[in-house]
């Protein structure tokens, strides 16, 4: 749809809110709010992406969330995020909000998967020895990331990868440059239904830039905003360029919020 068309959607979500309706706006971090880096610890959000985070999450009746594949810790080390926001990580497998610090949501593994969850990370840690795959454990999560492998080497690591999670007790879910191994079944449109029920919001903006992203944006109701972030097919209504172009789009709906609170 054209730009138009996302400006006429933004609109409707300010009026609702100017209307005494609460609003979640829930954003994916890595690729919406901060351009993708070949070494993700050291991505951050763009300035005008943190400064419309900051101008959301004080507006009336927004709730603002950010919904990551990344680990709880990782995101919040990560995204700097000012006081409110409220945090998912590992695709909704954890949960917690930022207020000078992270406030987690308590979650625990039982015996069985945590011995399946080390078993996996194990598995990836064998497939990458020798070439420069990284492989990460967060709580619930097995990930092997190949961004920066050669494409041919990291095909064959990603088949394999899905290989090891072929089985009834894994979930196995494939990004850019990522296969994810997970020990619950927990996706981002699980995580976006929870947000959506724990705050009783009658309105969602989501925007994503991933595969992982799609599901979510298939959560979306009518009269929702769904965005995708750059290339790729997607399943969402409205589509903008890049972080840059994400972070204007975000402004100016902190500034139709404004119009419409006054």
């Amino acid at each position: 749809m054209s730009p138009e068309a996302l400006d006429a959607a933004l609109a409707r979500l300010a009026e609702a809110a100017g209307a005494g309706d609460d609003v979640l706006v829930a954003l994916d971090f890595d690729g919406v709010l901060a351009p993708l880096v070949d070494v993700p610890s050291q991505s951050r959000p763009t300035p005008r992406g943190a400064a419309a985070m900051a101008r959301l999450v004080h507006a009336p009746r927004v709730h603002l969330a950010l919904v990551s594949g990344r680990g709880l810790g990782d995101l919040a080390a990560v995204a700097e995020p000012p006081d409110g926001t409220i945090l998912v990580g590992s695709h909704g497998a954890e949960r917690g909000t930022w207020h000078r610090r992270l406030e987690r949501e308590p979650h625990v593994l039982d015996d069985a998967r945590a011995a399946t969850l080390d078993e996996l990370a194990a598995g990836l840690r064998d497939l990458a020895a020798g070439t420069t795959a990284r492989v990460e454990v967060k709580p619930t999560t097995a990930v092997l990331h190949t961004r920066g492998v050669d494409p041919a080497t990291a095909d064959r690591l990603a088949g394999l990868a899905r290989g090891l999670g072929d089985r009834p007790d894994v979930d196995v879910m494939t990004g850019r440059d990522i296969v994810e191994l997970s020990v619950l079944t927990v996706t981002k449109g699980d995580a976006l239904r929870a947000l959506r029920d724990a705050l009783e919001v009658r309105h969602v903006l989501f925007a994503g830039d991933d595969v992982t992203d799609e599901r979510a944006l298939a959560t979306l109701a009518p009269g929702d905003v769904g965005i995708r972030v750059g290339d790729g097919e997607s399943i969402a209504e409205h589509r903008v360029a890049d972080t840059d172009a994400m972070a204007e789009t975000l402004h100016r709906f902190a500034d139709l919020l404004d119009a419409a609170a006054a």
